[in-house]
């Protein structure tokens, strides 16, 4: 039988007749392996059940595991002894040379499956946070809550970014935050500069929230809430699956090029986990927005009667949730729908 070393996985070949008497299963292996457990598995083809076997293997000088390790020392060896080249060698100092060899792949190969672990628990972690928000996505009965959690987030972070605590009153970008909120929750001119120019941020930030809330509520009562529940489930599914797709394009970008830092003298796992990090609490936060943005600014109309919005009484099925209806988005902050 002739075959590759995978040959010595899970193959018994059966002695016929005689064959024991003869000295059994001879295994002949034409090279070494990188890895010792394989070269094992192939030399316990023979010797299976108690029956006889023997083993041997051959190996050329210009096999990759002998030039790369101790090739040339052994050809020195030989050069010095005065042998031929087609001369066999059977010494121990060939076969330790070998062992030495295959120790050092597979301590290299080792380093690789751990750094490669190493990236991979990474991404286990994430995808555990995104698959158990999905999992509470799909299973709550109602995620009104979350929502208006999500928008305060945004206030609080507007807040930060126009209002900064650190920052002297006249410094404050109160201009900027309304334009921010417009983006998100607020109608056009339903605040004015001068409605908030004279209150402290406290006041400013709790009539932002009161407004967000009142509108949400608003639009509830406009489509109904069981149409609303639904709409939620999925407008987050929607946007949580494509943020995490764009994610994961992201890592793999990272990773591929992750390895350069080490030219920097900086370790690539290390700087993979912070930038990680990083990438995915900004993909959080472009979940939260667009989120919002679209349970805001999204239009039901009705097949039935497209000019006059309508109360649903009970709740659709997720799968068939716009059944009869028709959404879209609509930016109000733009000239195009």
């Amino acid at each position: 039988t002739i075959a590759t070393n995978m040959a010595g996985r899970g193959t018994d070949i059966q002695l016929g007749e005689g064959v024991a008497e003869l000295g059994g299963l001879a295994i002949i292996g034409t090279e070494r392996h990188e890895s010792r457990r394989i070269d094992n598995q192939l030399r316990g083809r023979a010797g299976r059940q108690g029956d006889p076997g023997s083993s041997q293997f051959f190996l050329s000088l210009e096999d990759d595991l002998l030039r790369i390790f101790g090739g040339d020392n052994i050809k020195k060896f030989m050069e010095k002894m005065g042998l031929d080249e087609d001369e066999p060698i059977n010494s121990r100092m060939v076969s330790n040379a070998i062992q030495k060899a295959q120790k050092r792949v597979e301590a290299r190969n080792f380093d690789i499956r751990k750094y490669v672990l190493e990236y991979d628990d990474v991404m286990n972690q994430q995808r555990k946070v995104v698959y158990e928000q999905r999992r509470r996505i799909l299973e709550g009965e109602d995620m009104k809550d979350q929502v208006l959690r999500m928008v305060d987030t945004i206030i609080e972070k507007g807040m930060e970014t126009y209002a900064d605590p650190k920052l002297y009153p006249e410094e404050w970008d109160f201009a900027g935050l309304l334009k921010y909120s417009e983006k998100y929750f607020l109608a056009p001119g339903e605040i004015k500069l001068e409605d908030i120019e004279d209150m402290s941020r406290e006041e400013v930030e709790d009539k932002l929230k009161t407004c967000a809330h009142e509108t949400y509520e608003s639009r509830e009562k406009s489509i109904g809430s069981s149409m609303m529940r639904e709409l939620e489930k999925a407008v987050m599914l929607k946007v949580v699956d494509s943020k995490w797709m764009e994610h994961l394009d992201d890592m793999d970008m990272l990773k591929e090029g992750i390895g350069l830092r080490s030219y920097g003298q900086r370790n690539p796992i290390v700087e993979y986990k912070v930038e990680a990090y990083d990438i995915f609490e900004e993909m959080q936060q472009a979940m939260m927005e667009t989120i919002v943005l679209y349970l805001y600014h999204i239009q039901i109309r009705f097949a039935t009667d497209p000019e006059e919005p309508q109360q649903v009484p009970e709740a659709p099925k997720a799968e068939d949730h716009l059944k009869g209806a028709t959404a879209h988005y609509v930016d109000e902050n733009s000239s195009n729908d």
